[in-house]
């Protein structure tokens, strides 16, 4: 009986004196599982597939039309459905939090997190029914051939991926509008001040002086170093958001051409050209958002754990300055094997810039570290242990991309699932997810109003379910690669059986971690809190999860 009463009323969870930015934050946080639930069940599937026609499994999994839709809304699904979410409703609590100011309009806050859950049900509904299925989300060649798809799922899909990406032109107005507003600690701020500081170009000139034996030049900056990181991450997702937007354009023209009987030649758009712009806006993503986020979030996890000052916060705050333009010059790795692209955009672009990556994501790992140990002895706590798990997953994915930024080890790597499991799973699953699983175990008193979680055991076993699950699933996948097992690419035979299994059960370590943890959450929050989420706030004027103004210590007679 006590157990149907927690799962009903939580453990000591009380939405009703939730303010409106943490019911906003917790909205987005739900769908972003949600969808993250939807992405590894979808992706268990595929690794079933592989693993032979002896997989338990309805054979309709089977079909390369089922399985190529599932495999084109699954990055979809993942990056945008869950990752976006998580990271956007985490932003839009901490800005405020850390600049002490509100949030500039909760209103947008809903409307991103809808926008996003609407866009990529839209996308994933297109794979799903009409098995809108062009192979890897908007690129080259255009997929308008109506003899392979449906026109129908092809506007559902690109509509979709719009509505995501006008979402995500909501969060950033929402977090610069919030970052540059005259109020608090910046209403004597100028708007210069604010960019030098939100660019990382007040840390330069710190080590600049320093080297130079002049005065700092500026002793406490304008935003917080994790503030940085938002600001710099948002420039990509900006930039990133419109190129994705206009591909999704452009496939719609093709679309629309096709349906009306319009003519239009295929060529009258450079495919190369295209390419090129199209791999710019996506690795914006990759080695922008993520590389810089996750930095940011490191420093923020690791200063909140530790109780200490970062080190050599001059030198991260010039890093994340650095980092701007690597992330806007590596795109070319991902064209090494278009023998048209030219040699020197391959040597500079593919090679040297992208391994210059190594230095800026291990300068952000080596910062986090050396913070973690001159703060020493610390306590292994979840978030602790998620932080480090983090690390461990960019200290592995981060150099097996770079093996692939080589032109010889390229033409070996290039399309198998080296790149897929070894790289970005890694990087994903691993890398990214466990950084957040950190913030939402850090973030978790605030946004809950310091609600008791239903079991630490739980918090433990998914943690190291997911570390091993994650790391065994990529690692095998990325021997096949090794193997010669190509990515895109459908085996029905158990070519690569005895890699996929092992993936397979890896797998589904992962996918039982998530169970474990969204069983924690409901049952701490219970079905009750759960729904009360997405119900008003009671006070929509509260001062938005912002500590409130110390009061004064009375004054003695």
């Amino acid at each position: 009986m006590s157990f149907v009463k927690t799962l009903v009323n939580g453990t000591d969870f009380d939405h009703n004196r939730l303010n409106a930015l943490q019911k906003v934050t917790l909205r987005a946080v739900v769908m972003s599982f949600l969808f993250y639930g939807l992405v590894a069940i979808e992706g268990m599937i595929m690794r079933m597939v592989q693993t032979g026609p002896s997989a338990p499994i309805p054979k309709m999994f089977f079909e390369p039309d089922h399985y190529f839709s599932i495999m084109t809304v699954h990055p979809i699904v993942g990056i945008f459905g869950s990752t976006y979410q998580l990271v956007f409703a985490a932003f839009m609590f901490l800005v405020p939090y850390l600049t002490k100011k509100p949030l500039y309009s909760i209103k947008l806050a809903n409307a991103v997190w809808l926008l996003i859950t609407i866009g990529t049900a839209m996308a994933w509904i297109a794979g799903f029914i009409w098995q809108y299925a062009p192979l890897y989300t908007l690129y080259w060649p255009l997929p308008a051939d109506t003899e392979q798809f449906k026109i129908v799922g092809g506007f559902v899909f690109v509509i979709g991926v719009a509505l995501i990406m006008i979402g995500t032109m909501g969060f950033i107005y929402n977090i610069y509008a919030t970052i540059f507003a005259r109020v608090g600690v910046h209403k004597n701020k100028t708007t210069k001040e604010l960019l030098i500081s939100g660019f990382g170009i007040d840390g330069l000139l710190n080590l600049i002086h320093k080297l130079t034996g002049k005065p700092p030049y500026s002793k406490e900056p304008a935003l917080s170093l994790p503030v940085v990181a938002i600001f710099r991450g948002t420039v990509d997702t900006f930039l990133d958001a419109i190129v994705i937007l206009s591909a999704g354009i452009l496939v719609l023209v093709y679309l629309i051409a096709e349906s009306t009987g319009f003519t239009w030649d295929v060529h009258a758009v450079d495919a190369l050209l295209y390419k090129n712009w199209f791999w710019w806006g996506l690795d914006l993503v990759a080695d922008g958002l993520v590389l810089i986020y996750v930095a940011g979030s490191w420093y923020l996890l690791a200063t909140i754990i530790t109780g200490q000052k970062l080190f050599m916060e001059n030198v991260a705050r010039a890093a994340l300055l650095l980092e701007l333009f690597v992330s806007w010059m590596v795109w070319s790795h991902h064209l090494l094997a278009d023998q048209p692209q030219p040699e020197m955009m391959k040597l500079v672009s593919g090679e040297m810039v992208t391994a210059f990556e190594l230095l800026t994501q291990g300068l952000a790992l080596f910062i986090t570290l050396v913070t973690l140990w001159k703060a020493r002895p610390l306590k292994m706590s979840p978030e602790l242990a998620y932080l480090l798990g983090g690390l461990v997953g960019f200290g592995l994915a981060v150099p097996a991309g770079i093996i692939q930024a080589d032109m010889g080890m390229n033409r070996v790597l290039h399309n198998t699932q080296w790149i897929s499991f070894a790289h970005f799973h890694i990087a994903l699953i691993v890398g990214l997810y466990m950084t957040l699983y950190s913030a939402l175990y850090v973030l978790w008193p605030l946004v809950t109003n310091n609600t008791t979680l239903f079991s630490k055991k739980l918090t433990w076993a998914h943690f190291w379910l997911y570390l091993i699950g994650g790391i065994g699933m990529g690692a095998l996948g990325g021997m096949a690669g090794l193997d010669g097992m190509l990515r895109r690419h459908l085996y029905v035979n158990g070519e690569f059986n005895a890699l996929m299994v092992g993936a397979a059960i890896f797998g589904s370590m992962v996918l039982i971690a998530w169970f474990i943890f969204l069983f924690n959450i409901v049952m701490s929050v219970g079905l009750k809190g759960l729904v009360g989420i997405f119900m008003p706030a009671k006070d929509s004027t509260a001062s938005y999860g912002i500590e409130p103004e110390p009061e004064p210590a009375p004054v003695k007679a």
